[in-house]
Formats: structure tokens, sequence, C-alpha cells
């Protein structure tokens, strides 16, 4: 239904919070109480003399009449309606439900809001708590300090007398690991205050790379026109903090700079009127490698290619060496992702791609077409191994509310965080539970 067709639904419900009754209104604008039902049923349009008089006996300003709530709104509804996957939910009606109850559409869709902003809290925790080295470190320095703590407790409270050189020194020693204990302590909890601060913490060279790349969205226009250089860059990012972040700041751009030059955004621009997003296609008319093209696709901005794209990149152990997230495709911070990634797959299958639809399973559940290849980062020789690195490129579905396709393959974010059944490739139970209640704990 239209929106200025519910121009009606928002005059009764103005009318009813007045305590107006429909004979009194019509009569003050003067018209019939048929005539009226009739327009608050939105079954006659209305507009002109007779729209400015309703609204002056209503109090109101016209527009709030035939515009009602804002296109935000409706569209917060339709993502919630989306993402529960409720086959009964009337779509075609939700633009009469916010115009006729705005306070309960505004509250639907921040409860809405506050679920997905939850489960990105859960998400970032669960990612924290496995693999973030600094909370390790700092918790297995309590534990284990702790436990020489009650080793030494244990031995001092056995039955019978110590000779006094021996009580003394482990004496020295409960006091000393109190102690460490002690000062461990503060600096697990100093730590966890400063993550909780309203500034994201990056306190790992990974992290301040990923927002210096955020922070500039992935494109570097002065690197393009070949104006300044990589060194230069870094040099003036208040985001890298520390020498390893700039190192691996500076290798980035510097590939950055190397696929810029092989690939010029106006020849890239070109190619892509042409061909369309077709990776394969456009790697040909660019003479270019498919890894290279895929990296540049992934650092060009987005009024270019015309679709969001996210972008992963990891080394033969399958560690995350670069990830550009998207909507709609969740990606861990941390390693342990999904092991039936085309990413990886792709490590199977030296040089050979990947094009793999496949289906995010989780509350923002969609489909995204995904394009990966592997390739030989440093060639190989009698005396070394070759370095492999696997890129996956990700255009995510735009009508998240569509049921998968039917070549698509279920996949996660990451085993921890997924809530599929049944997956032979899990690795360990998932903290999320299924519709029923019941935790995922199957191997």
């Amino acid at each position: 239904m239209a929106g200025d067709s519910l121009t009606g639904s928002r005059i009764r419900e103005r009318r009813l919070m007045l305590g107006l009754r429909q004979a009194d209104l019509a009569r003050d604008a003067g018209i019939s109480a048929s005539y009226l039902n009739l327009i608050e049923h939105n079954r006659r349009r209305i507009g002109g003399k007779l729209l400015v008089t309703l609204a002056q006996v209503l109090n109101v300003e016209p527009s709030l009449l035939t515009e009602g709530v804002e296109a935000t709104l409706v569209a917060s509804l339709r993502e919630a309606a989306a993402e529960a996957r409720t086959p009964m939910v009337e779509l075609d009606r939700v633009d009469e439900f916010a115009g006729r109850f705005p306070g309960w559409a505004e509250v639907l869709a921040q409860t809405h809001g506050r679920i997905g902003a939850l489960e990105r809290t859960v998400r970032s925790l669960s990612d924290r708590l496995t693999h973030d080295p600094h909370l390790a470190a700092s918790l297995h320095e309590v534990l284990s300090t702790a436990a020489a703590i009650r080793s030494t407790a244990g031995i001092l409270a056995e039955p019978g007398e110590l000779e006094a050189e021996w009580r003394d020194r482990f004496h020295k020693n409960l006091d000393q690991d109190a102690q460490r204990l002690a000062d461990s302590s503060r600096a697990l909890v100093r730590f966890l205050d400063e993550s909780d601060q309203a500034g994201e913490r990056r306190g790992i060279p990974q992290e301040e790379v990923e927002a210096f790349f955020t922070a500039r969205e992935f494109h570097f226009p002065e690197i393009e026109k070949g104006s300044v250089e990589p060194r230069d860059v870094v040099k003036a990012a208040p985001e890298l903090e520390s020498t390893a972040a700039r190192k691996l700041a500076e290798a980035g751009l510097q590939i950055y700079q190397e696929d810029a030059e092989r690939m010029p955004l106006v020849a890239l621009r070109a190619a892509i009127e042409t061909h369309g997003l077709a990776p394969g296609k456009l790697a040909q008319a660019l003479d270019v490698e498919i890894y290279r093209l895929l990296r540049r696709l992934a650092m060009v901005p987005q009024d270019v290619l015309g679709h969001p794209v996210g972008l992963v990149i990891c080394d033969a152990s399958g560690s995350i060496l670069m990830r550009k997230p998207v909507a709609g495709f969740p990606l861990p911070r941390f390693g342990t992702s999904c092991p039936l990634w085309p990413l990886f797959t792709a490590l199977s299958q030296p040089g050979g791609p990947i094009r793999r639809r496949i289906h995010q399973k989780g509350r923002a559940a969609r489909d995204s077409e995904c394009f990966a290849i592997s390739w030989q980062a440093e060639q190989p020789g009698f005396d070394r191994d070759p370095v492999m690195r696997s890129v996956m490129l990700i255009l995510p579905s735009e009508h998240p509310d569509q049921p998968p396709h039917a070549d698509s393959r279920p996949v996660g974010a990451s085993c921890r965080i997924c809530v599929r059944r049944g997956c032979p490739a899990r690795r360990e139970p998932s903290i999320l539970r299924d519709s029923s209640g019941a935790r995922l704990m199957q191997m």
C-alpha cells in the first residue's frame, strides 16, 4: 500500500487521540459522517481544501497527515520481518502498521536494533575470549599464579613441623606469588576497563591496520595518483601506534600501489562498464592475475562497482591476514572462520578459480556470491617451500529477505557462533541456541 494512501488511517488515529467522535469531526469539517468513514478506511483519497480543513480541526500540519512515518522506520520493520523469517508476516501492510501505530512500530524497530547490537557483542566477545592474545596471556598469568599459591599453601598446611629454613622459604614464595597475583589481576582489570571505553581498543597490530584501512574506506586516492608513497601515508596515520602495525600497513599499501599501477581506476571503470562485475572477464580484459583483480575490486569506491563488496585474505595456515567486512557476511576478527568458506577450499586447489554461491547461516542470513583463488606469494625452490595465499571476494545479495537459492551451499561465520545443525565440519559446540532453545552441542 502506498504511503500517500494511508492519510485516512492517520486522520482516524489523530481523531481517536483527541477523543473526537467521527460525527463531530465530520460536522466541523463540513462533510457527512459516512464520507469521513470512507476516508478513514482509505477508501477515498483526500487532498486540497478538505485536507487543510481536517488538519485545522485536528490541530496538526497537513504534511503530518500525508507524509506519515519516516522511510527509515518502515525499512527497519521490513528488515526485522525479513530476519525473523516468519512466513505469515504481512509485508505488504508494513506501511499501514507504521502509520496507524507509530509508537509500537518504533518500539519494534528499536528492539530489533538492540538485538542486533547484542548479537554483535556476543560475536566480538566470543572471538576475543577465544583468540585475544592479551586476554589469554593475562588469564594464564592469573591462573598459574593462583595454582602456585595453592600449592605452597597446601605444603604449609600439611601436619608436622617444617624446618625454619624451609618454612621461611615457603613464606617468601607465598608472599612473592601473592604480589604477582595482585599485579596481574590489576593489569587484567585495567585491560578490560580500557576495552570498554567508547573508542574501540586496538592493541594488536592487525587491528590497528584494519582500523587504518577502514577509516579511509579501503581507498587511497593519493596513492592512486602517484603523488604520495606508502611510507608517507603510514607516517601520517594516527591509527597506527605500534611499529609492527606501521610495517604491516606499509606492506599492504605497497601491494595496493602495485595493483593500482597494473589496473588504473579509469581502465578498471571502463572494463566494468563493458563486462560488468565478472572477475574472470575483467582479469582477461585487463591482462592481470585473478587474485590481483579480486584484491583491486575491494579497494575501489563503491560507486565504481555499483555493489558493496567484502574481502578476506588468508595464508596457508588459514589465518586471516586481511579482512574487509561487508553487510550480510559476518567475519570473525581473529581466525577460526568457517572451514567451508571457498577461501579455504581454494587452498586445496592452487591456482584454480572458484565461483560459489553460499548462504551464511545466522540471524542476518543471506546469499552471497563468492570468488576465490589461491596463489604463490613467493616462488618455491629446491631449498624452500612455496608461500601460499588465498583471497575471496564477497558480493552479498541485495535482497536479504529472499530464501536461499537452490544452488546455495550453507556456511557459517565460525563454529562458536554458528546455528547450523549437523555440520560435518564443526570443530566445537556453538554458544548459541537453535529455535527450540536447545544448545547446539553436536560435533
